[in-house]
């Protein structure tokens, strides 16, 4: 069993924390990052150290411990570092053209699709055929990426379509017994 939200979160230099009752909002170098904790989890600043701390053993406390320590650390590492994602758009004639901050996505259909970045997202366009989603919230990114993949999502005869960078996917055999049948 993890033991996730005991472990306190280390806050570097170049981050800033403040703590207002529920809210807890984190300031870097790359934005600015808020969010609400629940009402019985308690958040403290020590030591340039975010503790996380849970009133009971009850597994609904246990789970909202280590689910906040995560998104907290997350706020951290995006406001320091920020997150990325990578898509590859596998077909013939598939591409992606950069339109100011939003992307416009050719992927077979009879028109292009267009895709709006959200605020605090950046969608960049490497050679044609890669996207890359960065920003500071873990969330959004995952989220803005996983709605690009959505419009044309990779398909297990010929693999086209939008995938994540690394992703693997499942192939199957074509019509095999259409020569058995006569």
């Amino acid at each position: 069993m993890s033991r996730i939200g005991k472990q306190p979160i280390p806050v570097p230099s170049a981050v800033d924390v403040k703590i207002d009752g529920l809210s807890v909002t984190i300031k870097g170098p790359i934005g600015e990052l808020q969010r609400d904790v629940h009402p019985d989890i308690r958040v403290v600043l020590d030591n340039d150290k975010i503790v996380v701390t849970r009133p009971s053993d009850r597994p609904n406390h246990r789970a909202l411990h280590g689910l906040t320590r995560a998104l907290l650390q997350n706020m951290v590492i995006g406001v320091e570092t920020g997150f990325k994602k990578t898509l590859e758009m596998h077909g013939v004639g598939y591409r992606a053209q950069q339109m100011g901050s939003n992307i416009q996505v050719s992927v077979g259909f009879s028109h292009p699709v267009d895709v709006e970045a959200p605020k605090g997202i950046k969608i960049e366009i490497e050679g044609n055929d890669k996207i890359i989603v960065s920003g500071s919230d873990k969330e959004q990114v995952g989220q803005t990426a996983a709605e690009i993949r959505q419009i044309r999502p990779p398909e297990p005869y010929k693999g086209k379509g939008i995938r994540y960078e690394g992703e693997y996917v499942r192939r199957k055999a074509g019509k095999a017994g259409k020569t058995m049948m006569q």
